[in-house]
């Protein structure tokens, strides 16, 4: 969509410091909460003193995330076709590819629902949910939060990418946040209240497919309230032009691969971390989360600053562009580093936030103070992500999603356990992010050598 008036102001005359903070700490805002809904069921988890339960979440995380794989198919992809006809005057060409992505989405979701129902035991089983009372409990938390509450989180998200295709970040947040904040008001209600003792997992999931039932429902009411000026359509679509359907694919396509490598690693790494006991799988899933916040941090900033960077590169602003990119690392190195410190630091009272004192407390103590260490490191390689995402590099910018999260540290998830049986699994994921950053740098560096320092030096 065309840009407003204040928008350009923001991207090419306001000072970077202050566009940076204008443009992420909307996005920065929204990770954070997204994080603290992914720690709720955790800490009231933690609250039973039981590591299988606390397991059982864990395990349950990469088939719940799955679901985000077929939302960002259809979201970034129908989102980006949406804005690119919008960007022509086609209004009616972005309701089609809006109308497409949404029913697909559906379409998909309910298939792998009915693929995830029917495969439980295998597949939670593969997830790492082999022993018996972790598995027990996985299971009900699988069937509520995929089976009855997965195409309300899968429609959730999609329509939220639509929305931000016509500008509507708002909304689109609104929709986001309340389903999360809606989650945590109703976590200890349904866990510790309507259920009986000994039902805690069920009421966490119970929690959850309600909170993004009513969530969807929040988006429906914004988008029935600003019909008459949306160009959004949710009509079935009948005979979609093909062309629209191969980029709609082509866009979104590598958003859902990354999700699942991300997915993929993470039920490698439970699946090992499965022969050293259930404390270590509790210990490692609440250190994971916690861990989570840098890059939650880290990528709301990158995803904020992002058109910042493109308006710059396609107006051929490079000097601008440079120092957004300089004053974004400087930031997200100081979050990470930041991070880190407070992990090293802090271990205990962090874990102990939601483990009461024992086995899966030590060893989460032990798993976060490796994991911290690939914070600083993460922070950089997402910083040059975006860049290669804002100039239109998709090859450079997937190359570096998929080699951190799949390519390389699943295999040294195998190696390093094979050294350490423990900590060398965790040891995987630092080590992979050194390795992205100094990959991404190298990339970034090329890059600019061959097609910025001769027009730089004319700007």
């Amino acid at each position: 969509m065309k840009r407003d008036h204040r928008g350009t102001i923001i991207f090419e005359r306001e000072p970077v410091p202050v566009a940076i903070a204008q443009l992420a700490l909307p996005t920065i805002v929204g990770q954070i909460i997204l994080v603290i809904y992914n720690m709720a069921d955790t800490f009231f988890m933690g609250l039973t003193g039981s590591d299988a339960k606390i397991a059982s979440v864990t395990v349950c995380l990469p088939a719940f995330m799955f679901l985000s794989a077929i939302a960002n198919l259809f979201g970034v992809g129908g989102a980006g076709e949406a804005a690119r006809c919008l960007g022509s005057d086609d209004r009616k060409g972005a309701g089609e590819a809006c109308a497409f992505s949404f029913w697909n989405c559906a379409f998909l979701t309910l298939i792998y629902i009915v693929s995830a129902i029917l495969l439980r035991h295998p597949f939670l089983s593969a997830l790492g949910g082999a022993d018996p009372e972790v598995h027990h409990y996985a299971t009900g938390y699988l069937l509520i939060t995929v089976g009855l509450g997965g195409l309300g989180t899968a429609m959730n998200m999609v329509t939220a990418h639509l929305f931000r295709s016509e500008g509507r970040s708002l909304d689109a947040s609104i929709g986001i946040v309340s389903g999360s904040l809606l989650n945590i008001a109703l976590d200890p209600v349904f866990m510790f209240v309507l259920l009986p003792k000994g039902q805690e997992v069920l009421g966490a999931a119970i929690a959850t497919a309600v909170s993004n039932w009513i969530a969807l429902f929040i988006m429906i009411a914004l988008q029935v309230r600003r019909r008459s000026n949306s160009v959004l359509s949710f009509r079935l679509p009948h005979n979609p032009d093909r062309t629209m359907i191969r980029r709609i694919f082509g866009t979104g396509l590598p958003a859902c691969i990354m999700t699942l490598f991300e997915n993929i690693s993470y039920a490698c790494l439970d699946r090992l971390m499965m022969a050293n006991g259930t404390a270590a799988q509790a210990g490692l899933g609440i250190a994971k989360k916690i861990n989570m916040l840098a890059h939650a941090t880290v990528r709301g900033l990158t995803q904020g600053v992002l058109p910042l960077i493109a308006f710059n590169y396609s107006s051929k602003n490079y000097r601008r562009m440079k120092q957004v990119i300089r004053d974004t690392v400087l930031v997200s190195l100081a979050i990470g580093l930041s991070c880190m410190a407070a992990c090293l630091l802090a271990a205990r009272p962090l874990v102990g936030f939601f483990v009461k004192p024992g086995d899966s407390l030590n060893l989460g103590m032990r798993f976060l103070r490796i994991l911290c260490i690939g914070a600083p490191f993460s922070a950089v390689a997402y910083t040059f992500i975006s860049f290669f995402q804002a100039v239109g590099r998709w090859q450079s910018a997937f190359v570096l999603a998929v080699l951190r999260k799949g390519f390389l540290d699943i295999p040294l998830m195998f190696l390093f356990c094979l050294i350490n049986p423990l900590t060398g699994i965790a040891a995987a994921t630092p080590t992979a992010d050194i390795v992205c950053c100094l990959t991404a740098f190298f990339l970034y560096q090329l890059y600019h050598y061959r097609n910025l320092r001769e027009v730089e030096k004319k700007a």
